[in-house]
């Protein structure tokens, strides 16, 4: 037997056969923990089984490195996703706006059905949301990047203003979570993901921040601090949702309430702060053009 190639097959299977084994490992560690339990075989067999698969792909880290590089270099798609700026940023407010819409109606559909300000409040939040978006995504898909600068301050202010009204719908949701003790209750394994995704958003947001200032466009910076400020409510959420999970046996409903609360505090002065830095910022703006312009015209004149 020639163990050299045995084990290479064992290390480095065929690509297919590692796409198939994701799924199915996680499909059996999820299933056994939830419905099977943690002491039979089957769960034995799931965590084999997710173990070998991380390890193959682990080990195919470099060789999936590799063929993204050369696809992000050699594909027509890929090089103007890469280079365009404004497709990037139009895909991402249109997907934003859509979920946004859906599911702040669906919240004040909740809110009514049920006549609490929970529900209402959390959609008021998406809604606003999505209506920061509906204001940018108009720009974005009308003008390229710094064609109307006026407009761009104009769209760029009213995002700030919107930031206000949406800094009183997280502290509606806030004093809820922390008065009335509502939380958000989820499964560990859901709640588990939510971690990964909200930690994955909240880097990306602040990535993308930084990213864009190069283009020095306040619409794209708009589009980028409202995807933060999504971000720090995911981050709120998660809190109250790790705290529902985990942390009834290691501290206290006082201690839970009084971590929402300056979580909540912390984000509500950081929205806020966001928000007046816009106004402001887009008001200078906008008088400066308005200085210039009338400078341009009193000499044109003379």
């Amino acid at each position: 037997m020639n163990w050299k190639r045995l084990s290479k097959a064992i290390l480095f299977p065929n690509i297919a056969i590692m796409i198939i084994l994701a799924p199915l490992s996680l499909v059996l560690l999820v299933g056994s923990m939830v419905f099977i339990g943690a002491d039979s075989p089957v769960s034995y067999i799931s965590y084999v089984l997710s173990a070998y698969t991380l390890t193959v792909w682990c080990f195919k880290i470099p060789d999936t490195v590799r063929f993204l590089k050369k696809f992000r270099d050699e594909n027509r798609y890929a090089k103007i996703w890469r280079e365009n700026a404004r497709l990037r940023v139009n895909v991402s407010l249109y997907s934003s706006l859509v979920w946004n819409a859906l599911y702040g109606l669906f919240q004040l559909w909740l809110g009514f059905y049920h006549r609490t300000f929970w529900f209402s409040s959390l959609g008021a939040y998406y809604v606003l949301l999505g209506v920061m978006r509906f204001f940018l995504v108009r720009h974005t898909t009308s003008f390229a990047l710094r064609e109307n600068i006026r407009d761009e301050l104009r769209k760029y202010r009213a995002c700030g203003v919107i930031l206000l009204f949406m800094n009183l719908a997280i502290s509606i949701i806030v004093f809820f979570m922390v008065y009335f003790g509502r939380t958000f209750q989820h499964h560990m394994i859901t709640a588990i993901a939510m971690a990964l995704y909200t930690f994955t958003a909240l880097a990306l947001a602040i990535v993308n921040l930084l990213k864009y200032r190069k283009y020095k466009s306040p619409v794209y910076s708009a589009a980028k601090i409202t995807s933060l400020a999504a971000a720090l409510i995911s981050l709120l959420t998660l809190e109250s949702t790790m705290l529902t999970t985990f942390g009834e046996e290691t501290m206290t409903v006082r201690g839970q309430q009084w971590m929402l609360g300056l979580t909540g505090a912390l984000i509500a002065a950081l929205v806020v702060s966001a928000a007046i830095y816009m106004i402001v910022t887009g008001t200078k703006g906008l008088k400066k053009i308005k200085t210039e312009d009338e400078n341009g015209k009193g000499q044109s004149e003379i």
